[in-house]
């Protein structure tokens, strides 16, 4: 079974990601070593919480030259929720610098009549890259798990994989580009739909393995 190493920086639900890992037939190690980065087929970068613990968390662990390193190398990489936004150059949320791995800031949602921020619950995704094989095997909309207050905000828009609207503004709530993967949902709480997108990047681990 191939495997993923779930970066550990305490800022992440890692028992939850990697049960979901399990399931997708993959070995999870939760690791904040480099040398188990690089040994493994692919690294996840889970996240809770605030972006100025985070990236200092991170920081503080020696791992930001290990996370470029390894989405440089081409080795499948998935981000989620709070490991998108440390992806990005800065946030709204704090004054630390991102990982700037992807150009682009994170914004806070604007209050508006009738919605809650947090954005909180369930919703529908737009496919903006439907091709993507995050997606493989998913319905046309399918309904995700969603806890945040700050959302990113690429350069390029041609990154974004796909989108969420919560009241009159859309955002995007995934990104995707070559090995590089990551979701502003949570897929270890989005029942079947997320246990299948972890099935999917799973399965990329796997093509990369044998290619």
């Amino acid at each position: 079974m191939p495997v993923v190493a779930v970066i550990d920086y305490e800022m992440g639900n890692l028992h939850s990601v990697c049960k979901g890992l399990e399931k997708a037939g993959a070995t999870p190690i939760i690791t904040h070593s480099h040398q188990e980065l690089t040994k493994a087929d692919a690294v996840i970068l889970p996240g809770v919480g605030a972006f100025d613990p985070a990236v200092q968390s991170l920081r503080s662990r020696d791992l930001e030259q290990p996370i470029k390193d390894t989405i440089a190398s081409g080795k499948p990489f998935l981000g989620i929720c709070l490991g998108l936004q440390i992806l990005f150059e800065s946030s709204a949320e704090g004054n630390q610098p991102g990982l700037g791995i992807i150009k682009g800031k994170v914004r806070r949602f604007v209050s508006e009549p009738g919605i809650t921020i947090p954005h909180m619950g369930w919703n529908q995704l737009e496919l903006t890259q439907p091709k993507s094989i995050l997606w493989e095997h998913l319905p046309p909309q399918p309904w995700v798990y969603f806890v945040h207050s700050y959302y990113v905000d690429p350069v390029e828009p041609q990154v974004r994989a796909a989108t969420v609207t919560h009241g009159t503004q859309t955002v995007t709530a995934a990104i995707a580009h070559e090995n590089l993967m990551a979701v502003q949902f949570h897929p270890e709480k989005s029942s079947n739909i997320g246990l299948q997108i972890l099935s999917n990047f799973v399965s990329q681990v796997r093509e990369k393995i044998a290619a």
